[in-house]
């Protein structure tokens, strides 16, 4: 590789990626696909500022079944 070789980061370009309606889309598609492979009782929580989601245990049964049995670091996995 050559010495003379820069990467500049372009800031507001990632600033605008990860605010962004499809990235939104993008990451809501795979929590949604970790929350079914995971089974009933696990939910998706989307933020409102900037592009992130998160599967939750929305129910008793379903946070027993994770601590037991790491359901959704399986269902990541998967």
């Amino acid at each position: 590789m050559s010495k003379d070789f820069k990467f500049v980061l372009n800031k507001a370009g990632v600033r605008e990626l990860m605010q962004s309606e499809e990235m939104q889309d993008v990451l809501m598609e795979h929590a949604k696909g970790i929350a079914t492979r995971a089974g009933e009782g696990y939910d998706v929580f989307v933020g409102k500022t900037r592009a992130n989601v998160s599967v939750y245990t929305a129910t008793e049964s379903a946070m027993k079944d994770n601590l037991d049995n790491n359901t959704l670091e399986k269902a990541v996995r998967s």
